[in-house]
């Protein structure tokens, strides 16, 4: 049996599991595919640096061309990530006819539709289940096995630093800065925290499911983005009393082929399985026309959770090298793109404002949101025992995005409000 030769791009805590997994499974991997798995080359930043798995010298080289340009390697593993250096090495791969395997959600987010053309014409498999939600198999799921349905929604979280900030701050009642300087220490969070924070690392995995889920062209600029770094512990409080659990979610909705994309905290009715999501955790939910709703859960990100998905692409990769049928499974987004607009977006809205504490105040804000169409399904007004101020806590019905502007428009003009304290969206 001719072996299977791989070659690896980058080392760090993604490609050491990979190596612990292909040479500690080589038994089970080389049973199912048929012949030996060998990692081949690896291309590393240094490879004089003491790393935690014995790597034979003469397999590492600290030039990725040496990896692409080698006639012997069959598949090419990304796990080095980085955008334009990385894009070249990818497609020059494909040109000389290897298959690639990767984890990289900022290259397929940005330029996954020119990479997948690319292995299409020139016949390469291009896999990239770990680029989103890290071991849970949600990539492969919507391509095969929502292969006969119709998506109508995902709804998932997909960034496991921001979920465990939220589940700290509703568990402790600890503010956002408190819980993003733990969440940092123990390594869950980057020094420079911005990219998972503000909603940037969810946006991105939004745009690969969905154009997967839709088989659309969804780019990162479709998708609407904010993060947490703006939700307080009273505002956690608040929702908790009103039965609800604050995630920042990733929504992708379809609606007569209009698609709208979007990630920003969310509260979550405490009965919907999402809401019990926690700590690093991900999931993801998706609604199909035929079956209706489901979700995978998992750990989202960590060595072996992450090569686990990456080991089984390559091992899909092989199948397909077997059977002679390598690229014919790309998924190339068929259906023209569609967004909705502002008034074709709908749903619930959770609103925190500040008013003067005297008589009239509460008619005068319904008045608002009756003027621009916008029902509500509860409202709460409690005085503020710190200041002269009272809070009124409003839940609205499904209303468009348009109306809603408008009333929060509306609502900076009217003197009884003293501030719009805070506005999230309601799901469950």
């Amino acid at each position: 049996m001719k072996p299977v030769k791989v070659g690896l791009l980058g080392l760090g805590t993604v490609g050491t599991g990979v190596v612990r997994i292909v040479e500690g499974h080589q038994e089970d991997l080389s049973s199912q595919v048929g012949s030996p798995i060998i990692i081949e080359k690896i291309a590393v930043k240094n490879s004089d640096k003491t790393r935690s798995i014995t790597v034979d010298k003469n397999k590492l080289t600290e030039d990725p061309w040496e990896v692409i340009r080698d006639p012997e390697i069959d598949v090419v593993v990304e796990v080095m990530g980085g955008i334009d250096h990385t894009k070249d090495y990818i497609l020059e791969a494909l040109d000389r006819g290897k298959h690639i395997v990767t984890a990289n959600k900022d290259l397929m987010a940005l330029h996954g539709s020119e990479i997948l053309a690319k292995a299409q014409e020139k016949q390469c498999d291009v896999f990239y289940e770990a680029s989103v939600a890290g071991g849970i198999p949600i990539i492969r799921t919507l391509i095969e096995g929502f292969s006969s349905d119709r998506i109508l929604k995902i709804m998932g979280i997909v960034n496991g630093t921001t979920n465990f900030i939220l589940s700290k701050m509703s568990q402790e009642g600890a503010s956002y800065e408190a819980v993003l300087e733990e969440a940092q220490k123990l390594g869950y969070a980057e020094a420079d925290p911005t990219s998972d924070v503000e909603g940037l690392d969810a946006a991105r995995k939004m745009a690969i499911l969905g154009t997967l889920g839709f088989r659309t062209n969804v780019e990162l600029k479709d998708v609407s983005v904010r993060g947490i770094s703006q939700v307080s512990k009273e505002d956690i409080a608040y929702a908790k009393r009103l039965g609800y659990e604050m995630k920042l979610l990733g929504i992708a909705d379809r609606e007569d082929d209009h698609v709208s994309i979007s990630v920003q905290p969310t509260m979550v009715r405490k009965g919907h399985p999402i809401a019990s999501v926690g700590g690093v955790f991900n999931a993801v939910y998706v609604y199909g026309e035929a079956v209706g709703e489901t979700m995978f859960y998992g750990a989202g990100a960590g060595e072996m959770p992450t090569a686990t998905s990456v080991v089984a692409d390559l091992v899909a990769v092989i199948k397909n090298l077997k059977l002679g049928v390598n690229g014919l499974k790309a998924i190339v987004p068929y259906k023209p793109k569609k967004l909705k607009n502002d008034e074709q977006i709908a749903f619930k809205n959770f609103i925190l404002l500040h008013v003067d504490d005297k008589a009239g105040v509460l008619a005068k804000i319904t008045q608002v949101f009756a003027e621009f169409g916008v029902s509500l399904e509860s409202v709460v007004q409690q005085p503020n025992e710190l200041n002269p101020e009272a809070e009124i806590i409003i839940v609205t019905h499904n209303a468009s995005k348009a109306s809603m502007d408008k009333v929060l428009q509306h609502f900076e003009g009217l003197d009884v409000i003293r501030k719009i304290k805070s506005v999230y969206r309601v799901e469950g």
